[in-house]
């Protein structure tokens, strides 16, 4: 065969879905078994393992497996926006404990995306060093009181 009679299609050159070969347009029947792979996840947490984490972006997925999945979990009561070097959305599916995360850099180009399986997202949680710069600004606020 000859090198012209070879179709080429072009797809996004770093994208796990390029890497792996996958069409961008149709499902590469690896969302099915993600699904089956969170549900295990949920259960190992309601049975008192640590969280776990998904990494979307590290596996063969098909911008059509993502709007499959997407579809599937539906989307539940909880969103919040983290704005630290670009914007991370952390939005709770229609199943509790299964979290959607988004981090986008600067540019808004999404740059990490995982599904965590976990009571409450580590990014929600406040760290010590802010609860205590939080503390300090009350006291602030209460001695203008005076």
């Amino acid at each position: 065969m000859p090198l012209d009679a070879i179709p080429i299609v072009a797809v996004h050159g770093d994208a796990p879905s390029a890497q792996a070969g996958l069409v961008p347009g149709a499902l590469s029947g690896n969302a099915p078994a993600l699904l089956r792979e969170i549900a295990e996840h949920l259960r190992r947490l309601l049975a008192g393992a640590e969280p776990a984490a998904i990494d979307l972006r590290a596996m063969p997925l098909t911008p059509a497996d993502l709007d499959w999945l997407r579809e599937r979990l539906g989307s539940g009561e909880v969103n919040a926006t983290l704005l630290a070097d670009g914007e991370s959305t952390i939005v709770e599916t229609a199943c509790p404990g299964v979290w959607w995360v988004t981090h986008r850099n600067d540019r808004d180009v999404v740059v990490a995306e995982f599904i965590e399986v976990t009571f409450l997202p580590e990014l929600l949680k406040a760290h010590p060093e802010d609860v205590q710069f939080g503390l300090e600004h009350l006291e602030l606020l209460i001695s203008d009181l005076s």
